[in-house]
Parts: C-alpha cells; structure tokens; sequence
C-alpha cells in the first residue's frame, strides 16, 4: 500500500482511511504487488504480450523443425521436436510423451508429417 499508493495501512487502524477506500485500492493493486505476487505466483510477469511472444517463439521453432525435416536426408537421423516455452501454471508436456503431442491442432507430430509428405 505503501509503496504503489504511499498510503500506510496503519491509516485504517487509525480511522483515517475507511474501509471502502481500502477495499478499493486493494482490489486495483498493480500487477507487481507484493499481494499479487503472493496470490499469483510468477504468473503476474506474464501479461498477454508475454504470451503472444511465447507463443510465436513456439510457432517459429516448430516451423523450422518442419523445415529441417522436410529437407533431411531419408538416411538422417530425425530431428529433434522442439519444446515449448514454459508458461507459468502449466504443466510442461514430457518431451517422451507422444500421446499428448499433436493434441493441438496447430502443431504437428512427425507421424503427421510424414502421412503429409508420403
């Protein structure tokens, strides 16, 4: 309270702040609040830009995989999946685990891949 209203919280106790008032600037405290923090963990650094850069980030690795593989030798050893960026509360998916890849119709599994291209 202090910190982002310069308002001490004693000012409640002394009746100089009303309870309103103090509901009200708790419920609009900024997304770095100490509160916040508590309550959201590292989910509060994430905004919708952070995601929408996460989620190009993740586009462009497997687009270049895509590409990579497409342009492999037949003799050459698969190419790796890229992993997505960890998000704050979600679960990451285990790289080993190829029943839940290609759940999400915007990324493809290797086996997609190559009923496409055969």
């Amino acid at each position: 309270m202090l910190r982002h209203y310069a308002v001490d919280l004693l000012d409640w106790h002394r009746g100089t702040l009303t309870s309103r008032r103090l509901a009200v600037l708790v419920k609009h405290l900024p997304r770095d609040s100490a509160v916040n923090r508590d309550l959201h963990g590292e989910a509060v650094e994430w905004d919708s830009t952070t995601h929408l850069l996460a989620a190009a980030v993740d586009h462009l690795a497997v687009a270049n995989w895509m590409t990579a593989t497409i342009n492999s030798g037949e003799d050459a050893d698969p190419q790796t999946y890229p992993e997505a960026v960890p998000r704050p509360g979600v679960d990451a998916v285990k790289a080993d685990d190829s029943s839940t890849r290609g759940t999400d119709d915007s990324l493809p599994t290797p086996a997609d891949l190559a009923r496409f291209f055969a």
